[in-house]
């Protein structure tokens, strides 16, 4: 079991040798024509629409109106004109996407509305049935819209560590391991002992607490490489992780 954690671990590390920042796919996308790094921040966009999403919603917008001005403001986002006035010194790249999007829904309302879904540009594939059923189990409560975005931005880095983690394992031909060992993440119990799950594995408990822990460690480091890529310096590393964990529970 050992070996087979040393083969996860490695498979990450070769994962981790192609990794860019979010900031750095935003400047080359400004002075490249590369479909590469298009597809890369297009891909940025995917990630984390949902948050902006869930922003404007809760700005009052209702979903046709919504899913427009999302639309749009991507359409917005992804032009060249746009990109070349950015530079990574505008901070954490959670509060500089929110800046850009406050500016745009300022400035750009009237245009959308007349010029529907962005105007005839390429959209990003956004799945409004899915973007309202996840809206709907969002809290009645009196978030504001900063907070509700905050909060699902932290989520969505969240999904993205335990994705990268997943893929992991399953590079590694261990996604049944992960399958069964994902419980113990975060500590939740999952109504089997280490003993059991050793015996259905076909390893020992202790092996499967070293994994657990492994795994554990792994998830901690993956989270501060997602962090590390939406700030502008190192030091910033900590008080985002900081910040997030403190506007999930809000």
């Amino acid at each position: 079991m050992v070996a087979d954690d040393q083969r996860v671990e490695d498979a990450g590390a070769r994962a981790a040798s192609f990794a860019t920042t979010h900031w750095s796919v935003v400047l080359a996308a400004a002075h490249r024509s590369s479909p590469h790094v298009q597809q890369a921040l297009s891909e940025l966009c995917r990630t984390y629409w949902y948050p902006l999403y869930a922003y404007v919603r809760r700005r009052g917008y209702g979903p046709p109106d919504a899913q427009d001005l999302t639309q749009a403001f991507f359409a917005h986002l992804l032009g060249k004109d746009f990109l070349r006035s950015v530079t990574q010194e505008k901070g954490r790249f959670r509060s500089f996407l929110l800046a850009c999007l406050k500016h745009f829904l300022a400035d750009e309302w009237e245009k959308v509305h007349t010029e529907r879904r962005g105007g005839g540009q390429a959209l990003l594939p956004l799945d409004p049935e899915r973007a309202e059923s996840r809206y709907s189990l969002e809290p009645v409560g009196p978030a504001d819209p900063q907070t509700l975005y905050e909060r699902q931005w932290a989520l969505t880095v969240l999904d993205q560590v335990l994705n990268r983690l997943q893929e992991e394992f399953a590079a590694a031909g261990k996604a049944e391991v992960f399958d069964q060992l994902q419980p113990f993440l975060v500590g939740e119990k999952c109504g089997q002992t280490y003993a059991e799950l050793a015996s259905s594995l076909g390893s020992t408990e202790g092996a499967i607490k070293m994994t657990v822990s492994r795994m554990r460690q792994r998830y901690r480091n993956l989270f501060r490489e997602e962090i590390a890529h939406t700030v502008a310096a190192p030091e910033e590393i900590e008080e985002e992780i900081r910040y997030l964990f403190s506007v999930i529970g809000r």
